[in-house]
């Protein structure tokens, strides 16, 4: 497969809850956490039908959760970034000095794997800076894994944001790095 250049982007909003489900509900899909990890679904033993309508519910009432990447008009990547503000157990670094009303957040990828490797990526990230920025955000931040990191690469590689103009600011944990975009006036 070739690179994908008519790939458009689109905020997922309760019209587009279908496109969701479906590209969550595809083989290899992320069907069972439903993106809900830092979105305050239960620790104790949550079940892949409350995290759907977990996220179900926010979609519904239209907060933001995230963008779709459309391929001729099939749903064939996602990103989840919103208002920091909107997720809880993330972490925080010390000395922070972003304002926390303009804090969005990258904090997942899925791209299907006959997808994979044809730059859709850093495509992504970039959608998900400009959707940022649209909605108010002055700084996006992400929580990028190092590729031999055992864990976590469903936030993505400190590559992939370093080449998108990041730059680490934190550690949360062993594995996660911190890193951050600042957006111009």
């Amino acid at each position: 497969m070739r690179f994908p250049t008519r790939l458009e982007f689109h905020e997922v909003t309760p019209d587009r809850w279908p496109d969701f489900a479906r590209l969550f509900q595809a083989r290899g899909g992320p069907k069972h956490c439903w993106c809900s990890v830092f979105r305050g679904v239960p620790k104790e033993r949550p079940t892949p039908a409350l995290k759907k309508a977990l996220i179900q519910g926010q979609i519904a009432r239209a907060e933001p959760v995230g963008i779709l990447g459309y391929l001729d008009g099939r749903p064939v990547a996602w990103c989840s970034v919103a208002p920091k503000s909107t997720f809880s157990r993330l972490g925080t670094i010390k000395e922070d000095d972003a304002d926390p009303n303009t804090l969005w957040s990258i904090t997942c990828f899925f791209v299907p794997r006959r997808y994979r490797g044809l730059g859709i990526m850093s495509r992504l990230i970039k959608a998900a800076v400009a959707h940022a920025k649209a909605k108010g955000a002055r700084t996006v931040e992400a929580y990028p894994v190092d590729p031999t990191s055992p864990s976590y690469r469903f936030m993505g590689l400190v590559s992939a944001f370093e080449r998108e103009r990041f730059r680490e600011v934190g550690r949360l944990g062993t594995r996660r790095h911190v890193y951050r975009r600042r957006m111009r006036a």
